[in-house]
């Protein structure tokens, strides 16, 4: 197996697009070498814990909201030809997401890390729910078949917090300052929502190397 370790955030729609494309790609190719981790990487670390309005962080970011238009047009693009369903609209705060990022690593002990990982993008981005709310996440560990019991209980102490902020930090001294950012084995850095075929090419080189010796 190879390990595929993936650096994302929850709110990070090009995250959610680059995940489509791979998840495509792995689809198309069920015999794939990747061992996958999802790792912390928050966009807005400095978000307070209760999330701010969405639409005055846009604009706040963008410059108004001509600049935050024109920022997200190929986000909107990109997301039609990957399939993913994106309600902007609907979309009313901004979260903190280190609750979220919890939620992950909790999931990642019971080998339900990927489950959580696309139940939160799907949560954030296509039903519009506000993930930095601890009863939305205790929610959707229960949608994957986690304890919300439990979840509930360690998302209202300080347990791994500090962990996964010093992970963010060191991913960031590692030299990754956007997400998604893909680190093929060890060694190769492949930033960005990558299309499907470059995944496809990747597994196939893997292959040919495993045939080859």
């Amino acid at each position: 197996m190879i390990k595929l370790d993936i650096m994302s955030d929850p709110i990070c729609p090009w995250c959610f697009i680059g995940k489509a494309h791979l998840d495509k790609a792995l689809q198309a190719h069920p015999d794939h070498p990747f061992e996958i981790e999802w790792h912390p990487f928050q966009l807005n670390p400095e978000m307070p814990m209760d999330g701010m309005d969405r639409r005055a962080y846009l604009e706040g970011k963008f410059g108004g909201k001509e600049g935050a238009v024109r920022a997200y047009a190929p986000v909107v693009e990109n997301a039609e030809k990957a399939g993913v369903a994106i309600d902007f609209e609907g979309m009313k705060r901004t979260p903190n997401t280190i609750n979220a990022h919890r939620l992950i690593h909790w999931a990642g002990i019971e080998g339900r890390q990927t489950a959580a990982v696309s139940a939160l993008f799907k949560a954030y981005f296509t039903d519009t729910r506000d993930i930095g709310d601890l009863e939305v996440l205790a929610d959707i560990a229960d949608s994957i078949e986690m304890d919300a019991s439990v979840v509930t209980r360690l998302l209202n102490t300080d347990e791994d917090m500090q962990s996964i902020r010093d992970r963010d930090a060191h991913s960031r001294k590692m030299g990754v300052n956007s997400v998604p950012t893909f680190i093929v084995g060890g060694r190769h850095a492949v930033p960005g929502a990558q299309p499907p075929e470059l995944w496809a090419q990747v597994i196939a080189d893997f292959a040919q190397q495993a045939e080859n010796g």
